[in-house]
């Protein structure tokens, strides 16, 4: 019998075709489901509740009226808190904006509902996106679907966790340098991360715009193309007889796996095995310059982060839990100058990626994360451990940001690993077609 509470979006929304799942039942379940959930109010910041049944009535009597507007018409997501939905609180996480309630959605949370995709509620975050563990004392931390002791990973950390437990169908949330892809890792999801820019920001809660972008947690490769052509506009990916065989892939040795721990090293070496075995080309790669990209990051996320929040945070740090008030403070020790020649010397290191990179592969390997979630107590009560997780838990994922990758995590069948892919700046649909041999290949899903 099919659990549909945790089915895929896309096996939803062709039963919903079919006439085998009606979207107002559906929406029923998941909003009880929401409810009665032990660790349901850490999860959802809010349930929509009348939005929704709303929405899903709309979308029962187009299905009855084969007048559906495509294959995740009556499907029921949720929505990461700092993305607007109109007349329903949007906090980000924080207690700087309790209270805020936008006027209007955001374009892609307003593109969702044309598609007559039902919005069950808005889920907990790290506190305005600026951490990969998820943690947040000030309202509420999501357990980890595997083992609730755990870190969620973040920064879309109830993201990942209403899907993974079967109160979503699938997830929109947000990335700035790993925010998707850890917790869907964590939690034994896919996460995509778009092209920067290729998805409309307007209505989402910023954190550093030259880094920020809107992508999706689901089930499966094919959830997430789905959902990225809705939220980005255009044509889902063709992912017919996608397979491994043929592919070109590079695996980026050194950086991404000092100081790895056993097991995501262990899950990593699993995957590379079966891709190898499907027929893809693994080539292992080091280069010697990838060091000095990540040592930029200390000059561009915190300046651009406490350049945009600084008002309101001096207003009231109060209010803020102070790991993640350090974070942003941290922007406040860099200089214009410095910034400005640290993002021209990235700009350098991109073309050089594109250069004598890029062109000679399909996608680029590396372990999603590093290390396994760490245990969420611990993190709370010692600062340097803290410090240090959050460190290493970003570190790979951040590579993607800082070069401008579209990149996608996959479940490589242990759990709390995955397996990162990096594609081609702008071809995010060319990557989706990757990932979906490479899923494919190392059968989890």
């Amino acid at each position: 019998m099919v659990d549909w509470l945790r089915a895929p979006a896309v096996r939803q929304g062709r039963a919903i075709m079919a006439g085998l799942l009606d979207p107002i039942d559906q929406t029923e379940a998941y909003l009880e489901a929401a409810r009665k959930h032990p660790y349901g109010r850490r999860i959802y910041a809010r349930i929509t509740e009348a939005r929704a049944r709303s929405e899903s009535v709309a979308a029962h009597d187009r299905a009855k009226g084969e007048t559906r507007h495509g294959i995740l018409d009556g499907v029921a997501i949720s929505w990461k808190d700092n993305i607007d939905s109109g007349g329903t609180r949007t906090e980000a996480g924080s207690r700087l904006l309790e209270g805020r309630v936008p006027r209007k959605d955001a374009i892609v949370l307003s593109r969702a509902a044309r598609e007559g995709l039902v919005c069950l509620g808005k889920t907990h975050m790290t506190e305005l996106a600026f951490s990969g563990l998820g943690l947040n004392p000030n309202t509420a931390t999501p357990p980890n679907a595997l083992d609730p002791a755990l870190a969620p990973g973040g920064s879309s950390s109830g993201a990942a966790v209403s899907v993974a437990l079967g109160l979503a169908a699938a997830a929109i949330g947000s990335d700035t340098g790993g925010s998707l892809r850890v917790p869907a890792a964590w939690n034994g999801l896919v996460g995509f991360k778009p092209s920067h820019d290729s998805v409309p920001e307007k209505g989402v809660v910023p954190l550093c715009r030259k880094f920020d972008v809107v992508g999706p947690i689901a089930h499966c490769v094919e959830d997430c193309a789905e959902l990225l052509a809705v939220i980005a506009g255009g044509k889902a990916a063709d992912l017919h007889d996608a397979t491994a065989r043929g592919l070109r892939l590079m695996v980026l040795d050194g950086l991404p796996l000092d100081e790895a721990e056993p097991a995501p090293l262990a899950a990593f070496q699993s995957a590379l095995e079966r891709l190898a075995r499907a027929g893809a080309s693994l080539t292992h790669v080091t280069t010697d310059w990838l060091d000095q990209a990540m040592a930029l990051s200390p000059q561009l996320f915190a300046p651009e982060a406490y350049g945009i929040w600084r008002a309101q945070i001096e207003d009231a740090p109060e209010l803020m839990w102070q790991p993640i008030l350090d974070r942003f403070r941290g922007g406040a020790e860099v200089s214009g100058p410095e910034y400005v020649a640290a993002w021209e010397q990235l700009v350098r290191i991109r073309r050089k990626w594109i250069k004598e990179v890029a062109s000679s592969y399909d996608a680029v390997l590396l372990p999603t994360v590093p290390i396994l979630p760490p245990d969420a107590a611990r993190l709370l009560a010692e600062e340097d451990y803290f410090v240090r997780a959050n460190l290493l838990t970003l570190r790979n994922t951040r590579i993607a940001n800082l070069l401008g990758l579209p990149a996608v995590t996959l479940p490589t069948g242990h759990r709390g690993c995955g397996i990162m892919l990096m594609g081609h700046a702008g071809r995010d649909r060319h990557l989706l077609r990757v990932a979906a041999g490479a899923e494919a290949a190392l059968g989890v899903n």
